[in-house]
């Protein structure tokens, strides 16, 4: 058999599988060139700016206004500050908030250098280790959600109990990262299975509007600001409750996802400056024209919305000043 015969049998024999090859080529080049023309490009437009970034390191106390802060998966952080990670609890361990106790909204609680400092009206301030490897870690209840913290010590727990006078013990804890987190999920199908918080309501990031809160300063006899909704974002710049339609935002290079509104409760009736109730606004006035389709009745309740929980899909920097885009497709 001459070179040309041999060639022309090699090809008969393989052309099967020559052809077989030739056929996932294009199918694969194909997929690609579709992929490329089907899927949407984002479309980024401009809603607002960044005016405030606000930490509360502990929940219900004080928020700490920072001009830049990291945005981590578990909510904003500013040096040693991390965002609602320390918590008031009971002896037996369950969570204590504004609603109960109205004037843990005058406690701040900052941290530098590895010192933690309590601060309220009337009680001296109070320095402690933020680390205190030795403390027993405490199983903590918080909306019926088993979460650890390590306790700050009995130091701290007299300081709480003779700030409250409640005629109980309260003791203060400390979420670690290597703690048991809570999954926000487990209570709303709407968050994804694998979100964690430490002691927050519910999500790492809300986000507020200012146009949101003057539209309900306008409708009450003496207004309100945003302090008394404890959002960790507050955005200018935009129309009264845009931030409803926010599904997706870009905020420098963090990325978050909106995952649902912000339901309300008593402790908005709570007065950020005097840590006392004021009746019954401005919650009255929300449930008068801020209550859910009827459709989301079962996850909301009789709870008015007002702000957006949000989750970070990409972590990195925020600074007062940055420009939110809303990305769509």
């Amino acid at each position: 058999m001459n070179l040309k015969e041999t060639c022309v049998s090699s090809f008969l024999k393989n052309r099967n599988g020559l052809l077989l090859a030739g056929g996932i080529g294009l199918t694969v080049a194909g997929l690609g060139l579709g992929y490329k023309y089907l899927k949407k490009p984002e479309k980024v437009t401009r809603v607002g700016v960044v005016t405030q970034l606000l930490i509360h390191p502990l929940k219900s106390g004080k928020a700490v206004s920072v001009g830049l802060a990291e945005c981590q998966q578990m909510g904003l952080k500013y040096g040693e500050l991390q965002d609602r990670h320390w918590l008031v609890i009971t002896e037996d361990g369950h969570f204590v908030t504004g609603r109960q106790e109205p004037r843990l909204v005058l406690v701040s609680l900052t941290s530098e250098k590895g010192q933690t400092c309590l601060n309220g009206p009337g009680m001296e301030e109070l320095r402690f280790p933020l680390l205190q490897p030795d403390n027993a870690v405490i199983n903590c209840r918080v909306f019926s959600a088993d979460i650890q913290g390590r306790d700050c010590g009995d130091e701290v727990s007299d300081w709480l109990t003779r700030y409250l006078r409640a005629g109980k013990t309260f003791r203060l804890v400390h979420y670690e990262p290597h703690m048991t987190p809570r999954r926000p999920g487990d209570k709303v199908s709407l968050f994804p299975p694998n979100e964690k918080v430490a002691y927050p309501d519910m999500a790492p990031i809300m986000l507020l509007s200012e146009a949101s809160v003057n539209d309900l300063s306008s409708r009450l006899e003496n207004g309100v600001n945003v302090a008394r909704f404890r959002p960790s974002i507050v955005v200018s710049g935009c129309e009264a409750f845009e931030e409803d339609s926010w599904e997706d935002i870009q905020i420098g290079n963090v990325r978050l996802h909106r995952v649902m509104a912000c339901g309300r409760c008593v402790f908005t009736t709570v007065d950020p400056e005097t840590g006392v109730v004021t009746g019954k606004q401005p919650l009255e006035t929300l449930k008068s024209y801020r209550m859910c389709d009827p459709a989301q009745k079962s996850i909301y309740q009789s709870a008015p919305l007002f702000g957006q929980m949000y989750i970070v899909n990409k972590t990195g920097i925020l600074q007062v000043g940055d420009v939110v885009h809303k990305i769509s497709h």
